[in-house]
């Protein structure tokens, strides 16, 4: 009896064929699937919507070992970082690491959590300066910024430059040394991630003596306990860029994809069967553009919390 081989290069280019048609099928509009793309047909929408919260849960999951847990990779390095880009925009000098500073704002940080404020001045009246002339640190000139619940070091700092008061204090040319603390707990019963980055012109430059009384600016000195710096919505979409994660960055790009192939969709809508012209199914594909659209800019703006 005669047998037949199959020849592995035919079939491997029928498989490559029968892909390349079902991925037609799925994001083209043509006469095979009644103009009607399977990608935004209803299981083609629901696969979509359950793997961008597929993607979100599972990260957060590996990051943080819970589908509700924040995502912060906010580190001191990166908020140099961050913070001398921006101050090489205005030609400001790069600001160098304290040791003494760094402790200090750990120690404000600390303070925050343990007698639960949120303000420059503590409930006790303890000033930002007095925790920097805790660690014998002298300073000619010294400012501090807050910040609570940002993503990431480029969040923080995108933060800071939407208030004027941050910005101006970050900038600042007359500083060349900075502290930044980053530590996490419960603030009023919420988890929280705070943010203390303390500036300073040491008294010890060359040439400059102590002053008998140093100057002190914090970013908003004037804040009562809770009272946050509202920030616009350029602002939040600017942090919000800075802070997605690579889930969300994926999650957004599928969504756009899907929404491409609606809106190609409308395009085609005189072509659709008769049947469904006469329903609110001739203007699926905008319809559809639309709430996918919207699901991704949700996702955009969910990234850019955080306030100070």
């Amino acid at each position: 009896m005669a047998t037949k081989k199959k020849n592995p290069q035919t079939a491997i280019k029928k498989k490559v064929t029968n892909t390349k048609k079902r991925t037609s099928l799925a994001l083209v509009p043509k006469k095979e699937n009644q103009y009607r793309p399977l990608l935004v047909r209803r299981y083609g929408l629901m696969l979509v919507i359950a793997a961008v919260i597929a993607m979100q849960f599972g990260y957060n999951f590996t990051q943080t070992g819970s589908v509700l847990g924040r995502v912060t990779t906010i580190t001191t390095n990166g908020l140099l970082v961050e913070t001398n880009d921006r101050r090489a925009d205005v030609n400001a000098p790069s600001l160098k690491l304290n040791d003494q500073l760094s402790r200090a704002a750990m120690l404000k940080a600390n303070d925050i959590i343990q007698n639960q404020y949120w303000d420059h001045v503590s409930p006790d009246g303890v000033e930002p300066w007095d925790w920097i002339d805790g660690t014998g640190y002298t300073y000619h000139e010294a400012g501090e910024n807050l910040a609570k619940n940002f993503a990431t070091a480029g969040g923080t700092v995108a933060g800071w430059m939407g208030s004027e008061d941050h910005r101006n204090n970050m900038l600042k040319a007359s500083y060349s040394d900075v502290g930044f603390a980053v530590t996490t707990g419960e603030l009023h019963g919420k988890p929280t991630t705070i943010v203390v980055a303390l500036y300073a012109k040491p008294s010890k430059a060359p040439g400059l003596a102590a002053p008998s009384s140093p100057y002190k600016v914090s970013a908003s000195s004037g804040n009562s306990d809770l009272e946050t710096k509202p920030l616009s919505l350029a602002s939040r979409i600017g942090i919000a860029i800075q802070s997605l994660t690579p889930a969300a960055i994926t999650s957004v790009a599928l969504l756009f994809v899907a929404a491409t192939v609606a809106t190609t969709a409308h395009a085609y809508r005189k072509k659709l069967p008769k049947r469904l012209q006469k329903t609110w199914y001739k203007d699926h594909g905008v319809i559809k553009a639309s709430g996918l659209l919207t699901i991704a800019a949700f996702i955009v703006l969910l990234y850019g919390g955080g306030s100070l």
